[in-house]
């Protein structure tokens, strides 16, 4: 069985909201394919196969299916004929914690159907997931989902719910908008650069011409953003109700009434949506200027909404059989008189919907129109893809290659192209090939002969030895036992196997692949330019048989010898050489053959893979094994579950402890769940969720002397072993300005740590050093934005702001020694010793121009270094509670070296002991001179939405308070009765949210939450009540529990540091000892 060829293919796939019923409108397709009845359609979910899946209600993997569609056309001569669609759908998650496995979903596809809860409206994962398909250049579809809501929960006139639905419509479109305006924004910024570089090559090039004047035809390029918005008329808008298995669009109602009106389809069509009316004695339609006061119904009132008010209305909300049976007849429906009578209303209410508007046949009539074939779709998407930083829609192939992949060539010559987007695990007794068969009548009776015989002979053996009384019954058991001898082997054998096995979801995008062939694997992190034979692709290049290929449905697969270009489908045989993604390539479709040399083959090689980094796994948990012994299984089974699972991020701690890494609350309890029952299979004991703090202090009003009498407060003064290096450093916070302006080009000082390895490594650098430009995580696996500025403006517009900060931070630039923690951090170290400074800019400079970087006096050199040791060290640990520390500035004010003293050292093979207590000095005076502020936590925070109905609105505001949340802003829905709340939440405080939230509104208010950086809470760890008001309000003792200490104490008891905590705490009060 082979698949389907690239013009009969459309690539679709479903996103939106959580809640917004996608799994829902994929039941009613399934139904329509005969896969499920049409009367579980919506309550079967087919596609969400897992158990926890079924359980929550909600999707949490991306699963696949591909229904064929027989849909009426009319060939060259006018007459109409079926055609044969292949629809390949892939349903997504839309709960945030998933929302990974929406990207790996959107760029297999070519289009998308974007759903919106009709009530609820444009979400934020709406948004997210717009955004999504706008950047991977999905042609969308909007389907307004739930429409019965309208008509049964708001009970809204149809008037009213045309303005509503029109409401909706503008708010999508006003996300479309925006995206359009911030690309346009980018490339009109980029346009003047390219021009002004032009004017200056010219201008250098006629340097005797006055003035050099650009070409005419060089003009700024407005684009159309015509076609990127919804519109009823234009055929993108589907309005639908899944779950009573309904939906339409604008023609097919014109299609219904241009017979009767006399008014032809096409023009009714561009009318039937907007403020057109029909004139009751003309029977023409006039537009509102031609109203002249008269209180007429749009025509999309009047003949669409009326209609699906009276149906529901007669089946429904007032039950009148004469009515529906005079509907049903008007509409020429078939549908049996028992049904009719039937006491199930939603029942008959979807008989009739499904047979007079059917949700599957607009659907699919909507992707035909408006989703272009792979063939079309991929001269648009595929330059994106290879050339990120391009903004034409479309470019010239420059090459073969290229050629096959923008016209999806699937002849057997052209170049295999695939991209595997993520790997999922699939339990191996579950793969067609190995499935149990059901036995055959005639395998049956001769197992129960062997049995027969195997008894008797047993039967026989006994009674020549003994009585034949008692043993019967174990005769029978050995009997049975020696039939089933040869199942058991079987098993046994499959033990030896992996539980589980993994496949690559993929798509091909040109030629055909084959199974049995090889071919290969091009790794994300491979470098087109340098070619397969560069040391370091060598390492991102593999090759793999293909052992199966499948075409996938829903839960089941059905295995295929070849897939041709623009399919979607899954593979076997990438275990253990694909980690997450990879681009499958070869000449042809016979593979690579023998070759082992890859340069051969190099023309084919190319990476669509990309490194693509999802949402910030910000929840760490560390696991162990119940039963020590299990250990080795636990590893595998992480190994299995990074593998299997996009988003979740696998490792060792120092301190020996797995962690993983997930991307919220419920998307940890999946993965503990998928160890224990899946990959693993053991026994896991989880720890309590481990959630980030930063450190930093501010300057508070009432703060302790400074502990360095006679000196700027923060500054240290510390000494070395023996006072053979003494130094002076002082912390200070960070000016807000150039704090903020430092926390937003993170991702800049990344770039420049890693120049500075190259630097210093000539060259010679190791995996781990890539190019790390796409990725977004620092090593505590936190996200940084994307930078606002280019990196070469970076020390020019730092000066910039730190002369806006003035003071002593004016003429910092230069003086900047380091960056830390780590060397890409918030944190500054300043050398402010009379004299040159340590500069970091200018060694950089000097790098990036490969001067020789000025000797310096070695042994300054060296304890310049161990002092830089000391701060990263510090920063890094903080003194609270050994956590990161963000915001603070240490200047280096002097450092005397005993230089006698170190020689004697040196010759006596002291220096480690002297170089240990000097970095271990350095580290406690930056840390004490934090402490010499007022210290702060900041905490990980989640911004929080939550739709919640007028009547659950207090308890909602209880929950969030009750966990320490402040509500940025909340509004009110128009035409409804829900308010949708924005809220801040500490991560430490929302483990358990989501439950308790539920519970207290009785389900109504369900909270999404996503991670939006840290928060200084204001508050100091170390506070205890001094002045008279102070005691006199809160007693000795302090009876409201200092929050901030309370956060530190519970990471240091973590840690095993030590926890000052009193063990009696009120002594005074009598105790009575309970017998």
């Amino acid at each position: 069985m082979a698949t389907a060829e690239a013009v009969d293919v459309r690539n679709v796939t479903t996103i939106g909201h959580v809640d917004h019923g996608k799994t829902t409108m994929m039941d009613a397709l399934l139904a329509a394919n005969n896969i499920i009845s049409s009367r579980m359609a919506g309550k079967i979910r087919y596609l969400d196969s897992r158990e926890d899946e079924q359980e929550r209600g909600i999707t949490m993997e991306s699963s696949a299916v591909s229904l064929r569609f027989n849909v009426m056309e009319r060939d060259p001569q006018g007459e109409p004929r079926p055609k044969t669609y292949v629809v390949n759908m892939i349903d997504t998650p839309g709960h945030v914690d998933f929302s990974s496995e929406v990207s790996t979903a959107s760029r297999l596809c070519d289009g998308a159907l974007v759903l919106v809860d009709v009530v609820e409206g444009v979400c934020t994962q709406t948004i997210t997931v717009l955004r999504q398909a706008w950047q991977d250049r999905l042609r969308p579809i909007l389907v307004i989902n739930k429409f019965d809501r309208l008509i049964t929960e708001l009970k809204l006139a149809p008037v009213e719910a045309y303005h509503h639905l029109a409401q909706l419509i503008e708010q999508v479109n006003a996300v479309m908008g925006s995206f359009f305006a911030s690309e346009r924004m980018e490339d009109d910024l980029r346009w003047r650069e390219e021009r002004e570089r032009r004017l200056a090559e010219k201008r250098d090039s006629h340097a005797d011409e006055v003035e050099a004047t650009v070409n005419e035809e060089d003009e700024y390029q407005e684009k159309d953003d015509e076609d990127i918005y919804f519109a009823p008329e234009r055929g993108n808008v589907v309005f639908a109700s899944a779950i009573d298995g309904w939906g339409f669009r604008i023609g097919k109602f014109a299609h219904l009434y241009a017979v009767k009106l006399g008014i032809k389809e096409g023009n009714l069509r561009t009318v039937l949506w907007g403020d057109f009316y029909l004139d009751p004695k003309t029977k023409r339609v006039i537009s509102h200027k031609h109203l002249r006061g008269r209180a007429l119904k749009p025509l999309f009132v009047q003949f669409v909404l009326d209609n699906i008010w009276a149906v529901y209305d007669a089946v429904v909300t007032n039950p009148n059989p004469d009515k529906v049976s005079k509907i049903i007849t008007t509409l020429g429906l078939k549908i049996p008189p028992r049904e009719q009578k039937s006491k199930d209303t939603r029942q008959l209410l979807s008989l009739i919907f499904s047979q007079w508007l059917p949700l599957s046949t607009c659907v699919i009539q909507t992707i035909v129109d408006i989703v272009p074939p792979p063939s079309t779709a991929q001269r648009t998407r595929l330059p994106k893809m290879l050339y990120p930083d391009i903004y034409e829609a479309t470019v010239e192939p420059k090459n073969k290659l290229e050629e096959d992949l923008y016209y999806c060539n699937d002849q057997p010559e052209a170049s295999v192209v695939a991209l595997v987007s993520k790997m999922f695990a699939v339990p191996t007794k579950e793969l067609p090939g190995k499935k149990k068969k059901a036995l055959t009548a005639e395998e049956m009776r001769g197992r129960a002969k062997a049995a027969r015989e195997a008894r008797a002979a047993a039967a026989a053996a006994a009674s020549s030895e003994a009585t034949p009384s008692e043993p019967h019954s174990v005769s029978i058991e050995e009997g049975m036992q020696k039939v089933d001898l040869n199942d058991k082997t079987e098993t046994e054998n499959g033990n030896a196997e992996s539980d589980e096995t993994l496949l690559g979801f993929a798509r091909i995008y040109s030629g055909t692949i084959r199974t049995g062939t090889t071919i290969v694997c091009v790794l994300p992190k491979y470098n087109y330019e340098l070619g397969p034979a560069h040391p370091r692709n060598a390492q991102h290049l593999v090759t793999a048989q293909v052992e199966e290929l499948y075409t996938m449905m829903g839960r089941e697969l059905v295995p295929v010898e070849s897939v041709r270009a623009g399919n979607v489908f899954a593979i076997r045989g990438l275990e253990g050489k694909v980690w997450r993604n990879a681009t499958l390539c070869a000449p042809s479709s016979s593979g690579i053959g023998q070759t082992t040399d890859l340069t051969e083959v190099k023309d084919c090689l190319v990476n669509l893979a990309g490194v693509i980094r999802y949402a910030a796994p910000i929840v760490r948990v560390a696991l162990e094994p119940e039963h020590p012994a299990d250990m080795p299984k636990l590893i595998r089974g992480l190994k299995l579950l990074a593998q299997a699972d996009p988003c979740v991020e696998t490792f060792q701690q120092k301190t020996g402890e797995h962690v993983i890494l997930t991307a919220g609350e419920l998307h940890g309890e999946r993965c503990i769940r998928d160890l224990k029952e899946r990959f693993a299979k053991i026994e896991i004991h989880a720890s309590k969720p481990i959630v980030p703090f930063r450190e930093t202090a501010v300057k508070a009003p009432d703060v302790a002397p400074p502990k360095t009498p006679n000196a700027k407060r923060g500054t240290i003064h510390g000494a070395a072993a023996h006072d053979l290096g003494k130094f002076t450093i002082r912390a200070a916070p960070l000016h807000p300005i150039i704090f903020e302006f430092l926390v937003d080009n993170l991702a800049i000082l990344r770039r420049m740590q890693q120049e500075r390895k190259a630097g210093e490594d000539e060259g010679s650098r190791t995996e781990d050093d890539d190019a790390i430009d796409d990725e977004n995580f620092d090593v505590q696996g936190e996200y940084i934005k994307k930078p606002t500025i280019k990196g070469e403006q970076f020390w020019p517009l730092l000066q910039e702001k730190c002369r806006e900060a003035g003071g002593e931070w004016s003429d910092i630039v230069d003086k900047i020694w380091a960056f830390g923690p780590q060397r890409m951090g918030s944190c500054l170290l300043i050398d402010s010793r009379p004299g040159q400074p340590n500069s970091l800019r200018q060694r950089l400079a000097q790098m990036k121009a490969r001067e020789t970087v000025k000797e310096q006096d070695p042994l300054t050199a060296a304890f310049d270094n161990y002092l830089e040791t000391g701060f990263q060290l510090a920063t890094f640990q903080g003194p609270l509670c050994a956590e990161p520390v963000e915001g603070m500035a240490y200047f280096v004010e002097s450092v005397t070296l005993n230089r006698e003293g170190i020689e004697e050292e040196q010759t006596h093979n002291r220096m480690a002991h002297l170089t240990g207590s000097f970095i271990s000095a350095v580290r406690d005076a930056c840390r004490n001179g934090l402490l010499d502020w007022s210290p702060r936590l900041m905490l990980a925070m989640y911004t929080c939405d939550i739709q919640a109905s007028t009547d659950v609105l207090g308890k909602v505001y209880g929950v969030v308070a009750k966990r320490r949340g402040k509500i940025v802003a909340e509004e009110m829905k128009e035409g409804t009765e829900f308010f949708t709340v924005r809220a801040k939440l500490p991560v430490v405080e929302s483990f358990g949210f989501a439950d308790d939230i539920r519970k207290r509104t009785s389900g109504a208010a369900s909270p999404q939450l996503i991670f939006s950086g840290y928060e200084m809470l204001d508050q100091d760890p170390f506070w205890v009540p001094t002045t008279e008001e102070e005691l006199e309000d809160l007693g000795e003792k302090a009876d409201r529990v200092n929050i901030a200490k309370a956060y530190m104490d519970a990471v240091r008891e973590r840690k095993g540091m030590f926890v000052d905590r009193k063990i009696v705490e009120f002594a005074e009060k009598q105790r009575t000892l309970k017998r």
